[in-house]
């Protein structure tokens, strides 16, 4: 693989030429397939329709996926899932949230441990909601389990691969932090109230934000495909964890903006219910402590660094 923070210290037997890719149509997806293809390696895409060549069928609902069309493939990486951010969470939600991710998980390394010959290595999505509200304390790999509805789904997340593991499969549990992109995720939210001097610390700003840059996403995934000693939970987050007061200044820095508006508690509460807590009154300090034991090597480190560069790159 190319354009990684240096090289892993232990790689699997042969290069990831064919790369299963689950969610390839967000924001994640997107990127990691196209920074795949560009680096000459072949992309098979999961899709709940029809599928065309290059792309293969899979329905969570009936448990079904199409083990032939995976036939050949080096490695999956698995992103698919309900959105967390989008709509109220009604019960339906939370449902929904909650399904797509275990019973789609489930289907998945259930169809793997089937096939004939099995992909070496699995990432598959999960998310730092594991160590739910962390308040100060550093959360590691080896951090227990938060309380409450992220992550209890985290943790039934984690636990639908076993099929996989049990197969001979390395899986990775990629616990993934707050996305910051230009041009989706959380990032793009905000610019807009940000750009109009509206920004400003939310719940009293106290609370950590664990982020991670999507270039740095990119190759952390690319690390865990080719690192044999990673397996099982990993932090994918930058060293840098803020409070969320500080980045709300640091994005105001980033566009030369004010961010002083507060956003109190209450409000959040009553816009958002169960999701505006968890989101974004909620934090935890997360350490990538894997990644970095492992030798991965963070582009972006600091927060005001990574907002300027991120927010520098052209449409």
């Amino acid at each position: 693989m190319s354009d990684m923070g240096g090289s892993p210290r232990a790689v699997t037997d042969h290069e990831m030429e064919i790369v299963v890719i689950s969610g390839a149509s967000g924001l994640i997806g997107r990127a990691l397939a196209s920074r795949l293809e560009a680096a000459g390696r072949g992309v098979l895409r999961i899709v709940r329709r029809t599928a065309l060549p290059g792309e293969v069928a899979w329905n969570p609902a009936s448990e079904s996926i199409d083990r032939d069309a995976m036939e050949g493939a080096d490695a999956v990486v698995h992103l698919a899932g309900e959105s967390i951010g989008e709509g109220r969470w009604t019960r339906a939600k939370k449902d929904r949230i909650r399904s797509s991710r275990v019973e789609g998980t489930r289907t998945l390394c259930d169809g793997l441990a089937r096939m004939k010959k099995r992909p070496s290595v699995l990432v598959a999505a999960s998310a730092i909601g594991w160590y739910g509200n962390g308040g100060d304390a550093e959360s590691d790999e080896g951090s227990p389990r938060g309380e409450g509805y992220l992550p209890e789904v985290c943790a039934a997340w984690e636990a639908a691969t076993r099929s996989a593991s049990e197969a001979g499969i390395r899986v990775v549990n990629l616990r993934i932090g707050v996305v910051l992109a230009r041009d989706g995720g959380a990032l793009a939210k905000m610019l807009p109230p940000f750009r109009l001097g509206l920004g400003g610390p939310i719940g009293g700003g106290a609370q950590f934000v664990s982020w991670i840059s999507l270039p740095d996403l990119m190759s952390a995934l690319e690390w865990c495909l080719r690192d044999a000693s990673l397996r099982g939970p990993v932090n994918a987050t930058a060293p840098g964890a803020v409070r969320q007061g500080d980045f709300a200044r640091a994005l105001g820095r980033a566009l030369r903006r004010p961010a002083f508006v507060p956003l109190p508690a209450w409000a959040v509460r009553l816009a958002l219910g169960d999701k505006g807590e968890a989101l974004l009154l909620d934090g935890a300090k997360v350490v990538p402590r894997r990644l970095l034991e492992a030798g991965f090597s963070f582009s972006h480190s600091e927060i005001d660094a990574a907002l300027s560069a991120l927010l520098s790159l052209r449409r």
